[in-house]
């Protein structure tokens, strides 16, 4: 008896289990062998759907689906010959083409993320936005568009924020209508249900790239110039306290990853975030993640916990995913207290804003410290600011590195270094470059006792004042 098998791409079929599949022809067996495409749900029908449904009902009630265990291997070749079966008893005559359609689109539904596949597969989706079940939006070079993709029900959204969620011990139900989470790849998924969000489950996944963009990368795409990046990696080797601030959507974490590959090997990096998504590329990194309460409110571990503990992991650099409350305090107390080259990211518009952020912040943590001290130890901690901005043609690009250079009678004065200079706009596109503006750092010295020595034209003569 010849059994249907099926593969996912360019992954070997194991050897069969035994199952009670229905008589196949080679044909069929063969075209299931062969790698299929990622499947369109835009195009579903009712008749599709309910014969979906029913291998499903089926797969539920065998006891041997489960004793597999998680081997997908064994549940890709259940389905397709369940989905055989069925379309058998259903008397439907389709070619062997559908029939791998078919049952492609099962194994979707059953095992993956159903009609998120399609555009989790598509290289050029950096972003999906779930409105409801009819409405999936999605953005490409940072310019949202409407998909024809669409959801069952809303029923069919919640099935799928479970199946993101369940792994890692999250829920999101009635008693805890928004989670964040993430995909086995590192993409951040953010979910929030009714009765807070009016118009039906809303689903928010922002994807990263599978092998991590460098620097060279962001200079090809125009994010900054390649001695602006030059000098962040002096920066970093150099050991100084580095800020990556800018709005929703500026590219600050995948910058945040561009900085900590400048790291040596031989250093101990522990990294915090809410949700793992740094992709780190050295050996030595402790990855540290918070935990949401449970459903009775308690056994939270929270950023500024982890980051009291990562003081006591003998870490050489601390890199925070994001600081959004008082856990920015420690981390101006742990750069002033010998963690040198810690990095972070913040929510601002201009580099004035994010220290203005940092205050606010640091109040947050709920110590009543004065103004001034607070200030004091802002300008002591951190050396460098990087602003990103978003630009209206989607392009994400640096606009300003600007060194924070000591306290003055009431802020904290501040030098820019490199500027975004516009020169216009042509077909859509946003034209400029980054130029220096003559001003030489004051942590020159610093660098030069790591044996960091840049070269003149880094800085420029003065290109501004021309």
């Amino acid at each position: 008896m010849n059994r249907i098998r099926f593969s996912r791409p360019n992954t070997p079929a194991s050897e069969d289990r035994p199952s009670s599949g229905a008589q196949t022809s080679p044909a069929h067996a063969r075209a299931a062998e062969q790698p299929l495409p990622i499947p369109n749900f835009s195009s579903i029908s009712r008749e599709d759907r309910d014969l979906i449904e029913q291998v499903q009902s089926r797969l539920l009630s065998e006891s041997t689906a489960f004793n597999a265990g998680n081997d997908p291997e064994y549940l890709n070749r259940r389905i397709a010959a369940l989905m055989t079966e069925q379309i058998e008893v259903s008397g439907r005559v389709i070619s062997d083409r559908e029939r791998t359609r078919l049952t492609r689109l099962a194994q979707a539904e059953l095992l993956g993320l159903g009609p998120l596949e399609a555009l989790l597969a598509d290289e050029s989706v950096s972003e999906i936005m779930v409105n409801g079940s009819q409405q999936i939006w999605v953005e490409r070079n940072g310019k949202l568009t409407e998909t024809n993709t669409r959801f069952a029900d809303d029923d069919h959204v919640r099935r799928i924020i479970d199946r993101i969620i369940s792994p890692l011990g999250r829920r999101c139900d009635e008693t805890t209508p928004m989670v964040d989470a993430r995909l086995p790849d590192g993409s951040r998924v953010n979910a929030i249900i009714p009765p807070l969000c009016l118009n039906g489950p809303s689903l928010t996944i922002r994807k990263f790239f599978k092998i991590p963009l460098s620097s060279a990368d962001l200079v090809r795409h125009g994010s900054a110039s390649a001695e602006v990046f030059e000098f962040l990696r002096a920066c970093v080797m150099g050991r100084l306290n580095v800020i990556v601030s800018g709005g929703t959507g500026t590219g600050k974490t995948t910058l945040l990853n561009v900085l900590s590959s400048f790291i040596p090997e031989d250093e101990r990096i522990i990294t915090i975030e809410n949700a793992a998504e740094l992709q780190l590329q050295q050996r030595h990194v402790v990855t540290l993640e918070s935990r949401p309460a449970n459903i009775e409110g308690r056994n939270e571990i929270s950023i500024r916990d982890l980051m009291v503990n990562a003081l006591r992991m003998r870490p050489d650099r601390i890199v925070i995913g994001e600081c959004r409350a008082g856990e920015s305090l420690d981390m101006l107390q742990a750069m002033n207290t010998g963690h040198d080259g810690s990095m972070t990211t913040l929510h601002a518009n201009s580099p004035r804003d994010a220290l203005h952020r940092m205050e606010t912040m640091v109040m947050m943590a709920g110590m009543d410290l004065p103004i001034r001290a607070i200030r004091e130890q802002i300008a002591s901690a951190i050396n460098v600011i990087v602003q990103l901005e978003r630009m209206q043609d989607g392009s994400r690009r640096i606009t300003h590195v600007s060194e924070l250079t000591g306290l003055g009678t009431e802020t904290i004065t501040m030098s820019d270094l490199f500027v975004f200079q516009r020169q216009g706009v042509q077909e859509g596109k946003v034209i400029g470059r980054m130029v220096p503006t003559g001003i030489r750092p004051r942590f020159m010295e610093r660098l030069q006792q790591h044996n960091i020595v840049l070269p003149p034209n880094v800085f420029g003569g003065n290109p501004l004042a021309r």
